[in-house]
């Protein structure tokens, strides 16, 4: 018979950075979902839709790094979004292989609505930490996301 030994974690997880990050994320997510005060937007759509607002058109792929979503979440999103005429597919005039997200008026209707809720939020977080320490987190945050991207 074979003993394993009992490890007992010398820190909680709230020492690990990875687990700080995840936790802010998530309570951010919360803050939105509550802030854009609507069950047919998720915070998934308002990033979908912010990225579209410039009118300019989008591939899938380019859509998918700028918004932080893989391929199919994104595919699942923007049929939705497409189903409720918030943004419709076309061919790209330059290639007609590709196909490119557009957002619609209804879309931008929306987009500004939902734009209000998000600013909102984000002044109160901004009220909580104050200006200085939102700036210095924004920083921090932005700092570290250029450091650890893969070469």
């Amino acid at each position: 018979m074979r003993i394993i030994a009992k490890i007992m974690p010398e820190q909680d997880l709230s020492h690990y950075l990875a687990f700080l990050l995840a936790s802010a994320q998530r309570q951010m997510r919360i803050g939105l979902t509550q802030a854009i005060h609507d069950d047919e937007f998720t915070e998934e759509h308002w990033r979908i839709l912010h990225v579209l607002s410039d009118e300019q058109g989008r591939s899938m792929g380019d859509l998918a790094e700028r918004v932080l979503m893989n391929g199919p979440a994104l595919t699942k999103n923007v049929d939705k979004l497409v189903t409720r005429a918030l943004v419709q597919r076309a061919a790209d005039e330059q290639d007609s292989r590709r196909v490119l997200v557009f957002i619609t008026d209804l879309g931008l209707r929306s987009v500004a609505r939902l734009k209000q809720c998000v600013d909102a939020h984000h002044n109160e977080i901004e009220e909580a930490l104050g200006p200085r320490k939102t700036q210095q987190l924004k920083k921090l945050l932005e700092n570290f996301i250029d450091r650890s991207r893969p070469n």
